[in-house]
């Protein structure tokens, strides 16, 4: 059935037809049958057949080079090198395939840790499944922050839900949707909650039909790292491309043989061409998103470890983050006429025991305790409201011992407003509510009246203490070691903030987000005030005129503000002045969730890489603009959704890992792109300028493929070294990056024509045995640049290489020497007398290579402040 019927049909009627039960729901037994029959409750994603993978790996600029070089190779009749380059082919293929292999496998593993939730009743119990088990008939929860998982017929557990379903209609503005409406599947539950019934899922469901009839592509946005690497390498491509060119033009000019000189050339550009630069930089993300979920962090997409790595100020939650989430009750305050034991049972009325929200946990207990939970039991909730960060309490209307009473509890400020003042002493109250403040102790405040009465009655006020975790003081030191400064934000008062500010040791500059709005809201007074003096002032006149008495409206605007209570010191603050005094505060307190998007615009105008923590629906939008988005545990489905990083458990300490992992995995990144543009300036120019100057190819077409695979294939274990953690927030500084490339080639080049002009011109040995000696350089001096790049200070230095980079690297070069060595029919035999004087003279290039980056660093870094 559609689910425009269902949509039509009383829930009585879909109960019927879908044979489920609002009370019991679906038997366990019932909803695997229902699985089987209507499948997984998910959009099915298009995979891209196996034959496809592979065969896509030979098609494409790179492998058309290397087959063309390869016919040509048979037309001349040299089959050695057919077979070697047949070789490279399939080698790239191979290498290729296993590297994305590797990162989808990764990105399969990050996708289920961060699987959606439902809450559904089965067998008439509730339970928290994965949402791609529910099935038609399945009776769920849906609450605040949810995205709604299945197209699901509402019924009771509310008044109305507030939806916004804008990714589904283009509507801007929620929707409110009342019993007997249909919630579509992935709209989003900005207020409210409700029990409905499931009638259709996956591609069964609005959206997935919706799906179905648009080809939808969604590609991942590429980091500023990406970026600069593919601006760089489409650089060294043109690079190559010229002096490729240059080099064939000479040749040919020469007499050159034009089918070798062709294979040659198209060889040539296949191992200068940086082409596995973008597969080894993934396939480093995707095994650092592995270790960070090993971490219990998980990111969202693998680009998203750039912006982990460079954060230098981290907003973070005061509860569940830097506090327990575990509440303490202690004595309470009760208004004159009350019972405590009045103020607890009128609470817990206020509340739904079933959300276990860490707030209202310690107040059942409580009862419990005292042995009033069956007093509670005795009332009955006819409706209740949900606490949303904008109202910031809950209501209910009860049902006890015949009367009809409405409740409710929340922030002190919020609830005394909302009473008799004339019943209670404000001053005293207010009064109590700071006391409690100034020792750590949140308070709710529980106020009550009978249906028919107009006058709500203030009960009586609940201080909670919600002691800080015992690691976050340390995890705040070990942040500022790092260079990230952690701010704490807040919904409580000044005086709680302070408190728990102090015993953290996060900074007393701790200032109210009602205070910085009052600031913005002068602007809007003066606004209007100007707006009345230029009505008095210009109505009828001409705009001559009327700038004529500029000095006239300016006079009337000082005359209007004089009297108006004027804040001291913030409201006066132009927009800089606000993001100066939002980036020097320790932390923010009476903080609302649209809130944290002024605080991470403000301090991202300063400069900073923000991340900002959050868990609600109305974070989202905070989440989104911070360049590091952090859901914490627990936290809705939208601001996982909209989370760079979701945590999978509570703390700071979990997000302070997940920096230094993400600092050393672009560190990892960084070294490779390094290395991999030095290692084409070398080859390339060493190349280009031996054949224009000697005549002569100082490698042959099969050597150029084997440096080529001996090059590409150990390389890929920097994905897996050890890297020393950056001590402050690491962003790419592309001047550096480049130029310390540049150095490294040149000096590289330099290092190949010294040995290749001795070889030719003092030596004057064979050519053939040159070609063998030059290879072997080439590929032991390849693989010592590796450990130049892989660290900005000297290469004896620990973090040492990890075993896997070092046994790669350097069992590679044995292999290439060995070859060089014995020939193998490949080259002229070399003997070892010539393997160890080249692995002594590429030692000694090593080490001048590494005085050469050092001494770079130095002058760049002092004559650039870094």
């Amino acid at each position: 059935m559609s689910v425009e019927k269902y949509a039509s049909m009383s829930i009585e009627e879909v109960t019927e037809e879908l044979g489920t039960s609002l009370e019991r729901g679906l038997s366990e037994e019932e909803a695997q049958r229902r699985l089987k029959e209507y499948g997984y409750n998910e959009i099915p994603e298009k995979e891209e057949p196996l034959w496809h993978r592979i065969a896509r790996r030979f098609w494409g600029p790179i492998p058309w080079m290397i087959e063309a070089a390869a016919i040509l190779s048979a037309l001349v009749g040299r089959w050695e090198d057919f077979t070697i380059i047949m070789v490279m082919l399939f080698v790239n293929a191979g290498v290729d395939f296993w590297q994305e292999h590797k990162a989808l496998s990764a990105l399969k593993v990050l996708k289920e840790k961060l699987a959606r939730k439902a809450l559904v009743l089965r067998d008439g119990k509730w339970k928290l499944v994965d949402a791609r088990f529910l099935v038609p008939g399945d009776v769920i929860k849906l609450k605040i922050g949810d995205i709604v998982p299945a197209d699901v017929k509402l019924d009771h557990g509310g008044e109305y839900i507030l939806v916004d379903q804008s990714a589904l209609t283009g509507e801007s503005l929620p929707v409110t949707k009342k019993p007997g409406d249909v919630a579509y599947a992935n709209s989003i539950v900005k207020k409210g909650e409700m029990i409905g019934i499931v009638i259709a899922t996956g591609l069964k469901t609005y959206f997935g039909k919706t799906v179905q009839l648009v080809a939808r592509a969604e590609r991942e946005e590429r980091s500023h790292f990406q970026q600069m690497v593919i601006k760089i390498g489409n650089f060294l491509i043109m690079l190559t491309i010229i002096l490729i060119g240059i080099m064939v033009a000479v040749e040919l000019s020469r007499g050159a043989n034009p089918f070798e000189l062709l294979e040659f050339s198209l060889v040539l550009t296949v191992a200068a061409i940086p082409v596995a630069l973008p597969a080894v930089l993934t396939i480093t993300m995707a095994v650092g998103a592995l270790y960070l979920a090993k971490k219990k962090v998980i990111v969202s997409k693998l680009s998203s470890i750039e912006e982990l790595a460079g954060v230098d100020v981290l907003c973070s939650d005061k509860t569940g983050t830097l506090t327990m989430n575990k509440m303490t009750i202690a004595d309470p305050y009760v208004v004159k006429g009350y019972k405590v034991e009045d103020l607890m049972l009128f609470a817990a009325l206020a509340s739904k025991e079933e959300n276990r929200d860490p707030i209202e946990i310690p107040i059942f207990e409580w009862l419990k305790k005292r042995g009033l939970y069956n007093e509670l039991k005795e009332c009955k909730q006819l409706k209740f409201v949900p606490f949303d960060p904008v109202r910031k309490r809950t209501e209910a209307i009860v049902k006890c011992k015949g009367k009809k009473m409405f409740v409710t509890k929340g922030a002190p400020q919020v609830i005394i407003d909302m009473v008799n003042k004339e019943e209670i002493d404000e001053e005293e109250v207010l009064k109590k509510v700071e006391e409690f403040a100034q020792n750590g102790f949140r308070t709710l405040a529980v106020a009550m009246k009978e249906l028919l009465e107009e006058e709500l009655h203030l009960v009586g006020l609940i201080p909670l203490f919600d002691p800080p975790r015992p690691d976050s003081k340390e995890a705040i030191e070990d942040a500022k070691k790092f260079g990230v400064e952690v701010k704490m934000v807040t919904g409580d008062n000044v005086a709680i903030a302070k408190y728990i500010a102090k015993i953290l040791g996060i900074g007393d500059k701790i200032i109210s987000m009602r205070e910085i709005k009052r600031g913005e809201e002068e602007y809007v007074i003066l606004a209007e005030v100007i707006a009345k003096a230029l009505l008095r002032v210009a109505e009828g006149l001409s705009p001559a005129e009327a700038e004529r008495k500029a000095k006239e409206i300016a006079e009337m605007v000082k005359k209007e503000l004089e009297g108006r209570p004027l804040l001291p010191g913030i409201v006066r603050a132009h927009e800089d002045e606000i993001a100066r005094i939002i980036e020097e505060a320790n932390g923010f307190a009476e903080v609302f969730p649209e809130d944290k998007y002024l605080i991470v615009e403000k301090i991202q105008e300063r400069g900073h890489i923000v991340g900002m923590t959050g868990d609600g629906v109305n974070d989202a939008p905070a989440l989104k603009k911070a360049d590091c988005g952090i859901a914490v545990s627990n936290a809705t489905d939208a601001a996982r959704a909209a989370a760079d990083m979701v945590l999978l458990t509570p703390g700071l300490r979990v997000i302070i890992d997940g920096f230094k992992v993400a600092r050393q995995i672009f560190k990892r990144m960084e070294s490779y792109a390094i290395y991999r543009i030095a290692e084409t300036i070398r080859v390339l120019f060493f190349m280009t300028l031996s054949i224009l100057i000697f005549q002569f190819y100082p490698i042959t077409t099969i050597m150029i493929i084997l440096l080529a695979l001996l090059n590409d294939i150990p390389i890929l274990t920097i994905a897996y070294d050890n890297v020393e953690i950056p001590q402050r927030p690491v962003r790419w500084i592309y001047g550096e990056l480049e130029m310390l490339s540049f150095w490294l080639g040149t000096a590289g080049v330099l290092s190949s024509f010294t040995l290749f002009y001795l070889l030719m011109t003092y030596w004057m040995l064979p050519k053939d045995l040159i070609q063998t000696i030059m290879f072997t350089k080439l590929i032991v001096a390849g693989h010592f640049t590796i450990f130049n790049t892989r660290t900005k200070d000297w290469f004896w230095k620990k973090p040492w290489p990890s075993r896997a980079l070092y046994f790669a690297t350097q069992g590679t070069s044995f292999l290439g020497t060995v070859v060089g060595v014995y020939g193998l029919g490949l080259m002229t035999p070399m003997g070892w007398g010539w393997a160890a004087f080249i692995w002594g003279y590429a030692f000694v290039w090593f080490l001048f290579n590494d005085a050469v980056k050092k001494t770079f660093l130095k002058l760049y870094r002092r004559n650039t402040k870094i």
